[in-house]
């Protein structure tokens, strides 16, 4: 019981500290993308953006060549994200699974926001507002 106890209080000691490295970060990298979407979605918990990146690059959720280490692109997010939370795009995504139209789903859907474009990089701050926003739009839709 007390080794329960211990490991959720250090998940989310580590948790806290990821999210302040997070705000801090002018430009994430698609490991730190990945390792964060995929807790947030409940895809999978890993221990480092390595193990990550991996799972995620495996299970196709990534676009195609992206490196570890590569600063995080809008639309690659986009593409990320919907693929994390299982969302269907629209026609155009469906048919190419493409990070532009996934993109574009995402301002769509009003969980992107303002004057962005998809091949801007992500911040720590964009990509935990990101998070937030589709975490609310899935708890409306799993409402209805």
């Amino acid at each position: 019981m007390i080794f329960l106890a211990s490991a959720i209080f250090l998940h989310a000691q580590n948790t806290a500290h990821e999210i302040e490295a997070l705000l801090e970060t002018q430009a994430v990298t698609y490991a730190q993308a990945a390792r964060f979407v995929l807790e947030a979605s409940s895809q999978a918990v890993l221990l480092n953006h390595d193990e990550a990146f991996d799972y995620a690059q495996k299970g196709g959720f990534l676009p195609e060549n992206v490196t570890q280490d590569m600063i995080a692109r809008l639309d690659g997010i986009s593409f990320l994200f919907l693929n994390c939370f299982g969302l269907n795009g629209g026609l155009m995504y469906s048919r190419t699974r493409n990070p532009h139209y996934a993109y574009r789903e995402l301002v769509y859907k009003n969980i992107i926001q303002g004057r962005v474009v998809g091949s801007m990089p992500v911040s720590g701050e964009l990509l935990l507002f990101i998070t937030g926003r589709m975490l609310s739009y899935m708890e409306t839709i799993s409402e209805n």
